[in-house]
């Protein structure tokens, strides 16, 4: 089994998440009392977004950087960033590291493949949903990528960063949140990548018929057949 390095802590509530999915999918996959190889790097966000903020993503690259150097010389095989939007600096990690990242955006497209999904919304922080390190990897995959208006970015964005992020789950928001997805998907989207780690922390498959691809839950379970070569 190979060990899995964890870049998490943004926000640590998705985390979470993460750890559990990849030790059910371990135990899955492998029964007994088998769990997860898995080593966890946790940065404090408050740095990370304040950066972000500023637009200085070189150096919270730096910050992301040195956390996969950690894991590497601590034993880790390969490097999973517990986020979506800090793909963004996966060039600069793959400069200064010598085990590869697992891309969130590849293995999602993997999944939209395996559905033949041609055209899907993409819902995250607006850095995720209006720059192109992200949506390009889904674009050379043939996969045609939609996003919200400019009201409907700046919601999700805030909602985001103003409610999730901080643990809070609100009910107003989940059900605007379901709202702009039924608009998305009367516009052609045949599906919804929540291309946030904590949107699945809101909203499920069981609250809409619109098929909904949550990252965190693709990223976990192909970190772990990953790591176990399935």
């Amino acid at each position: 089994m190979k060990t899995i390095g964890l870049i998490g802590g943004m926000s640590w509530e998705s985390t979470v998440t993460y750890y559990q999915i990849i030790n059910k999918t371990i135990k899955e996959q492998l029964g007994g009392f088998h769990s997860a190889k898995c080593i966890l790097y946790s940065v404090d966000f408050h740095e990370i977004e304040a950066l972000q903020t500023a637009g200085e993503w070189e150096k919270s690259g730096d910050i992301m950087v040195q956390a996969a150097l950690s894991l590497e010389r601590a034993g880790a095989d390969f490097i999973v960033i517990c986020t979506n939007t800090m793909h963004k600096v996966v060039g600069q990690m793959e400069k200064e590291i010598h085990i590869p990242v697992l891309h969130i955006a590849e293995a999602t497209a993997e999944v939209l493949i395996s559905n033949r999904i041609n055209k899907a919304a993409l819902l995250g922080t607006k850095y995720t949903m209006e720059q192109d390190f992200y949506k390009s990897r889904l674009t050379a995959k043939g996969i045609e990528v939609v996003i919200p208006d400019s009201q409907g970015i700046e919601f999700v964005n805030n909602t985001i960063y103003k409610e999730l992020c901080l643990g809070i789950l609100s009910e107003s928001s989940r059900t605007k949140l379901l709202n702009l997805i039924d608009s998305i998907a009367a516009q052609g989207a045949q599906g919804v990548i929540l291309g946030c780690t904590e949107i699945g922390l809101l909203i499920h498959q069981k609250d809409t018929k619109v098929p909904l691809f949550d990252t965190t839950l693709i990223h976990a379970q192909k970190a772990a057949r990953n790591s176990i070569g399935i």
